[in-house]
This record gives C-alpha cells, structure tokens and sequence, in this order.
C-alpha cells in the first residue's frame, strides 16, 4: 500500500518534470497533430500541436513502474502487454506524420497487429498465470472456457483498445475518463489484496494525472495513438488480472458509447446515406451541438464516476 501510494505521487510528478522535455522534442522532430477535415471546425487550430504525448506517462510507468515494484513479474507483464499495445500506435502516429495526413495504418494493419499482441498476451495468461475461466459479475458464476479463453482475451483487448482509442478526440477527455476507470480497478485490486495490480493502477493514475497537466484544454500535447491504444491495453490487462472483464462494459461505458455511436454513424450512412449524429465519435456531436470541450470532459467524466461507484458498491 506505502509502496503504491509512493509511486502514485513519484509517477505524478516525474511526469511533469519530464512533460516540457518530451514536448519540445516531440516538437522538433516536427511530430505534431494532423486534424481530420471532417471534423469540428474549432479543431482545425490544433494542427502541429505535438503528438505522441503518450510517451510522457509511458516513460515514467515503465520506469517507476519497474524499479518500485523490485522488478515484479507480474507487475513487468503489465507493463508489456501496455507497451505493446503502445508500440501500434506509435507506428499509427508516425505514419500519420510520414504522409501529413489523419491516415495512418490501415485499419486491416492495425486490427491485425491488436489480434496478434491480444493472442501474444492471452497465451501467457493461459499458460503462464492459469487463467481459463469468465466470471460472471453479481453471481459470482465461473464459465470455464479452457483454450477458449485465448480467443476471449484476443477479442477482448481488440474491443478495449478501439474503444479507448475513439474516445481519445478532445482535450484532456481520453486521460480523464482513464483515470476514473483506472480507480475502479485500484479499489477492486485493493479489495481484493492484488498488491501487484493495484501498485500498476495507482502508478498509471500518478503518469496521467502529471500527463493531464500538459493535456487539458487547451492541450499543449496530445497522447496520439501511442497512449490511446496503450490505455487500451493497459485497462484491459488490469480486467483480465482482476477477472472483471464485463463490469468493463459498465465503468467504461463512455467507451461503450463512443464506440457504439460510430458504429451506428457508419451503418445508419450506408443504409440512408445520411448521418445519424453531426459528427462521430459521439463527443464531437456534443461540440457539434455547441459544447465547449471542457463541458463535454466534466460531463462525461462524471458518468464515468458514477458508473464505477454504482457498479463497486453492487460487487
């Protein structure tokens, strides 16, 4: 506990202390925002804004991370399968910024890339840590699914990652909602005596909350698809350890919508040839609406919260 609660403050401010310094190369190797064109046109001023801020709570995650915990095994495993999941995105942003577009991997790349890191990370579920079985929340009902279970965790991460990935579209919105969610697993992991997953969650909430600094309105750096996907993976793994992975659908649910609201973008398009919502993901409808992007952040924040004291206090 003494030991988490440490690295929760020294994640925290490592992170702003190496904030200004990851910016300004970041800046120089000219690695900045390229905004989609059909997006709010208010964004159309983030353009150069420096990408890939990821990297600022990914350093000080792996670095902290690793040294407090004494080189955990499991503690080392999260923080890969987190990495991993990083390094698509940055593959993602750097192409974005080859090719000065909005574009960067294919989205069939992309998907295979998710599904080989997701199979990569269930096989050492399965094989290294026994994991073979979905509970069921509320009823306390183990499903054992046995190899099956690879399959899961593939899918699963593939789903997280996405999801975390389209809520990542204005300032502070992406890291903020994590942060909440990230709670909830600290408080299940603590509950529960899981000193390893709670030690990574309360170091993850110490890099955003030093990350968050430099990324609320008005952001001086974005996370890019290198933290998106990377939060993707990293609450997806603290699911998988803590074996919460459907209370995910309901502390996450602004993921569920945001991921939900471009699905019905993209069929309710192909089937009327109009849009459903002005613009997808969902939080640039609100802005559409007239939302300035901190109403949305504080609203969407505070569904989070509420999602994950309901759903704590019906475990």
């Amino acid at each position: 506990m003494e030991t988490a609660l440490i690295s929760l403050v020294l994640s925290m401010v490592a992170a702003v202390m190496i904030g200004p310094y990851i910016i300004d190369k970041l800046r120089s190797f000219k690695f900045g925002q390229n905004v989609r064109l059909d997006g709010p046109k208010s964004h159309l001023t983030k353009q150069g804004i420096p990408s890939m801020g990821g990297f600022i709570f990914l350093s000080v995650l792996t670095l902290v991370g690793m040294i407090l915990s004494g080189f955990d095994f499991k503690v080392a495993f999260m923080i890969l399968v987190t990495l991993s999941f990083a390094l698509i995105g940055f593959l993602d942003d750097y192409l974005k910024v080859k090719k000065k577009s909005s574009d960067g991997l294919s989205a069939k790349n992309k998907m295979l890339y998710l599904l080989i890191f997701g199979l990569l990370a269930g096989s050492v579920l399965y094989y290294g840590f026994d994991y073979k079985s979905l509970m069921i929340p509320f009823v306390n009902y183990e499903i054992h699914l046995g190899l099956l279970y690879i399959l899961f965790v593939v899918i699963f991460f593939a789903a997280a990652t996405n999801a975390v990935n389209l809520t990542d579209g204005i300032d502070g919105l992406s890291s903020t909602v994590t942060i909440i969610v990230v709670m909830f697993y600290a408080l299940v992991s603590w509950r529960s005596g899981d000193r390893e997953v709670f030690f990574f969650a309360l170091t993850l909430i110490g890099g955003l909350l030093g990350f968050l600094y430099f990324n609320k309105y008005p952001a001086k750096v974005f996370m890019g698809d290198t933290g998106s996907l990377a939060l993707g993976g990293a609450v997806g793994i603290m699911a998988l350890m803590t074996r919460t992975e459907l209370l995910l659908i309901l502390v996450g649910l602004i993921y569920v919508v945001e991921t939900l609201s471009v699905i019905i973008q993209v069929l309710y398009f192909k089937k009327t040839g109009k849009r459903f919502f002005k613009i997808a993901p969902i939080h640039h409808h609100f802005e559409a609406l007239g939302w300035k992007e901190n109403k949305v952040v504080v609203v969407f924040a505070l569904v989070t919260l509420i999602m994950v004291i309901i759903t704590y206090l019906l475990m």
